[in-house]
């Protein structure tokens, strides 16, 4: 949970939020409401997840609440578009820091113009792509254990920012009080900010997806889901603390690494060199996780007869759905090569993300009425006010990121509806195949 959650986000998100909203408190705030709302989230996954935990996640819980056609569209969008998108900004941050160092400044020049303008930065995006997928590929107790390892690493790294920071003697408390003139303000600011603070939580759901490979769900997934938010949270409120007492908000607004910039003045380059080290390791870390729980769900769609069988397959060595693997990293790596800014893949991904969450989180609701005498391993703290306030907070998030980013939303919105003939082609086919 902490690996997959902690990516590239909290070390890049801080300057698109003060861009948003112009202060301190403001940006803390989107923290605060971004980490709730995750919180209530995982809350509200936990009980899912112990008392269905198969492999899909959301795609289960959304195909038995409200049927296959909606369970397929939640699969559909997962495989088309969020899980891809996930990847894509994943792996363009982890250029963009990798683009500090001076031997990799080559990274934003074009390697080829035509037909695609391809920067050499984008060809690393894909190399990362296919080494992780590879990782995920030959086995998913190596990408645990890859998974483990390096997560412990990069809370190491998280802490050390945290007080090396704290400890600047060129730091100031006063930074608190600043604000950046420049800022987007209002509630469209604040909604904009809100989104990337649920970027950087994002991956608390994924635990659900490989619930099936989970050693003793029913117990395991509830914990790991609420104390795995809540370490995050409280590791993101000290790491934007850090950063915010070394960096005054106009400075925090103009860069596009706050993290590495605040330790470059704290350590001088080699720490700024060592945090970029940090952050990428941290970058791969998440990546492995995404990737690992993104591709169960063409999977299990695809094992109910709903979506290409070839998806369904389970490599016969390595026991990993390994044809939803390649196509997963096909898709991700489509998608870096056509393009698209950090901001735009980022919006992207949490539009069609957020649009499932609450539809999953809702279907809480409909187990409780239609299957009150099915074990619940664990029941949701606060239902059903908890459960109630995740889904109304996504409907009115979702709102807000549509009218911000409207051509990409549109474009998400209209990938999820093209979904809905593909379904009617395979449920065909399923029928054909009964009779």
């Amino acid at each position: 949970m902490v690996g997959t959650i902690i990516g590239s986000g909290i070390f890049l998100v801080p300057a698109e939020m003060m861009q948003a909203v112009g202060s301190a408190e403001l940006v803390y705030l989107a923290w605060i409401v971004g980490g709730l709302l995750s919180f209530f989230g995982a809350l509200t996954y936990a009980e899912l997840g112990a008392m269905r935990p198969q492999a899909g996640g959301e795609y289960v819980y959304v195909r038995d609440a409200y049927g296959p056609l909606g369970g397929f569209l939640y699969a559909w969008t997962w495989f088309v578009i969020a899980k891809p998108a996930s990847i894509a900004t994943i792996t363009t941050g982890l250029v963009r820091i990798l683009g500090t160092f001076t031997v990799f400044a080559f990274f934003s020049k074009e390697l080829i113009t035509f037909p695609l303008p391809i920067t050499y930065g984008q060809l690393v995006a894909v190399a990362a792509t296919i080494l992780i997928s590879f990782l995920n590929y030959i086995g998913v107790k190596k990408a645990g254990e890859f998974q483990l390892i390096f997560t412990v690493l990069k809370i190491a790294i998280v802490l050390g920012i945290v007080v090396l920071g704290f400890t600047y003697g060129g730091g100031a408390w006063t930074h608190f009080a600043g604000h950046y003139a420049g800022a987007k303000g209002g509630i469209l600011g604040f909604m904009a900010a809100l989104v990337a603070a649920l970027w950087a939580y994002d991956g608390w759901n994924d635990l659900n997806m490989v619930a099936g490979e989970v050693k003793n769900p029913e117990r395991s997934i509830p914990i790991a889901l609420i104390a795995g938010v809540a370490i995050v949270g409280a590791l993101y409120m000290l790491l934007n603390a850090a950063v915010q007492y070394v960096l005054p908000a106009d400075v925090i607004a103009n860069s596009p690494r706050p993290a590495s910039d605040a330790m470059a003045l704290v350590l001088g380059r080699a720490g700024a060199a060592i945090v970029s080290a940090g952050m990428a390791l941290s970058m791969l870390v998440g990546l492995n996780g995404t990737t690992m729980s993104g591709a169960r769900v063409p999977f299990a769609v695809a094992r109910d007869g709903y979506f290409f069988k070839g998806l369904g397959h389970v490599h016969p060595k390595f026991h990993t759905p390994s044809t939803s693997i390649i196509v997963q990293a096909v898709l991700a790596i489509l998608l870096l090569l056509v393009g698209g800014s950090f901001r735009q893949l980022f919006s992207l991904a949490i539009f069609a993300e957020w649009l499932f969450y609450m539809i999953a989180g809702s279907t809480v609701f409909v187990f409780r009425k239609r299957e009150p005498g099915t074990p619940r391993p664990y029941r949701v703290w606060g239902y059903p006010v908890v459960p109630l306030l995740f889904v109304a907070a996504s409907a009115v998030l979702l709102y807000f990121t549509f009218r911000d980013n409207y051509p990409n939303s549109a474009i998400g919105t209209l990938v999820i509806l093209a979904g809905i003939p593909v379904f009617y082609y395979f449920a065909s086919r399923r029928e054909g195949v009964k009779a």
